[in-house]
């Protein structure tokens, strides 16, 4: 029911399980209504047993100063029973002192003085005699400077009372023992959903099977489990596009590493051979370096996609076309025979600079990849929208849901360089600067690649 945990002071502290939390907390509500109740029930009956024997005191008072008869024997001592009184001693009050027979030894005081001399009607309390016997006085006026008083002893009152705490107390542990066991059996069962859910988590731990629970009913307990159902899904998503990731991985660097490994073992066969050519070992080297500088740009673009959450950069103000001006310059330098035709107008945005470049750079790689030689890119900026225009065949409609796909190929590109991750770059920065970017075709034939990012001016709407 509960486990322990040793804390840095060294002292063993212990946790209780959420069951018998809820048993303990289940009995001590009820057990705290059940006391409440009964003590309630205890003061209502004593102050009603009070008032019930003032009431009576009283009544029997008035009728007893209207019989002058019962006032001379009182005042003469005759004995209580003999006047009809019982247990009730009778008192009376003259000028000349305190008349009666068998007197309680209690003192009389300010009350029945105010009575006596008329300052009062009547008064009505509590009395304790020297020998520590409790007694309910009342006092009315009998007459000009007279007072009757009543006076009977409590003792068969708080046997009453006693009797009826013990019974109280009796049916109150009695309570708290039902609400025992009933706290239990809330625990017990009401908890019976969540030991369910809890044993097949545990067991989707050690099998790592990862298909949705059966979710019955629409309580909080259903609640969590269609909660573990969306996790479980987000996680089997997660785990199907890293076993993507690694088989199209796989197959994306098993190209050139194996071109690189035949590469060099022709140069280690041709170590000792001078009939190689020199052209030929340089050629062999250039395309030994080429693949490097391919697996190298490759194993980047797989770090960059296979991060789950994105590097620390410096976010700031930054003008979109001073980025894509410098990633213009970078491009034309290594796009021999494409030229550029760039018309750009600032647009300011908040960013990271260096993958808002690289994610341009993309683009601008694949528009001059498929343009013909001597055929011209068009890169224009303007309301916050870059396009980026090429003159190659375009792509088909078919092809556009999945240009941005990881690894993803079209037909006529499988022939080409490049990973296939270019444009999946493209779209992940742009999605962490909350923008988008679409393909459609160019006015001229071609592709056409809008990117459209968020300005800083607040006034700057989503264009259609």
């Amino acid at each position: 029911m509960r486990s322990g945990t040793a804390w840095p002071d060294g002292r063993w502290h212990y946790r209780r399980s959420l069951a018998s939390r809820v048993a303990v907390l289940t009995t001590m509500v009820l057990g705290v209504s059940i006391a409440a109740m009964a003590l309630t029930a205890f003061m209502v009956m004593r102050q009603q047993l009070m008032s019930s024997l003032d009431q009576s005191l009283l009544d029997r008072a008035h009728k007893a100063t209207a019989n002058t008869t019962l006032s001379l024997l009182t005042v003469k001592g005759f004995p209580p029973w003999m006047l009809g009184a019982a247990d009730v001693r009778v008192i009376f009050i003259t000028a000349d002192g305190v008349a009666g027979a068998d007197i309680p030894h209690f003192t009389l005081g300010q009350p029945e003085y105010d009575v006596m001399t008329g300052q009062r009607s009547s008064a009505v309390r509590t009395l304790v005699t020297e020998e520590g016997e409790r007694y309910r006085v009342a006092t009315v006026q009998a007459g000009r400077g007279e007072a009757l008083i009543l006076a009977q002893p409590l003792a068969a009152n708080d046997r009453t009372l006693e009797k009826l705490s013990g019974v109280l107390f009796v049916f109150g542990a009695l309570g708290v023992l039902a609400a025992l066991l009933a706290g239990w059996l809330v625990a017990r069962n009401g908890l019976r959903p969540v030991r369910r859910l809890t044993s097949v988590v545990e067991r989707i731990a050690v099998t790592e099977d990862l298909r949705p629970l059966r979710v019955e009913g629409d309580d909080e307990v259903a609640r969590l489990a269609t909660a573990f159902n969306q996790m479980l899904l987000a996680l089997a998503a997660s785990r199907d596009r890293q076993r993507r990731l690694v088989a199209d991985a796989s197959h994306e660097l098993r190209t050139p590493l194996t071109s690189l490994r035949t590469n060099l073992d022709l140069l280690r066969q041709a170590e000792g051979n001078t009939a190689l050519p020199a052209q030929a070992r340089l050629e062999l080297l250039d395309d030994v370096r080429g693949q490097i500088e391919e697996l190298s740009a490759l194993v980047g673009d797989l770090v960059e996609l296979a991060r789950d959450e994105p590097m620390t950069r410096t976010v700031a103000e930054v003008d979109l076309a001073a980025v894509v001006e410098r990633a213009v310059t970078r491009v034309r330098r290594r796009a021999q025979g494409i030229a550029f035709d760039v018309e750009l107008a600032p647009w300011r945005v908040v960013g990271d600079a260096s993958s808002l470049e690289r994610a341009v750079t993309n683009l601008l790689d694949n528009a001059a990849k498929w343009s013909p030689t001597e055929g011209t890119v068009t890169v224009r900026l303007g309301d916050g929208v870059l396009t980026v225009d090429d003159q190659g065949q375009g792509v088909a409609e078919a092809d556009r849901p999945h240009v941005f796909e990881r690894f993803y190929r079209a037909e006529e590109s499988r022939a080409m360089p490049g990973s296939g991750l270019g444009l999946a770059i493209v779209r992940q920065v742009v999605d962490r600067h909350g923008g988008r970017v679409d393909v459609t075709g160019a006015p001229g034939g071609g592709a056409r690649f809008a990117l459209w990012l968020p300005g800083v001016d607040a006034a700057a709407t989503t264009p259609v």
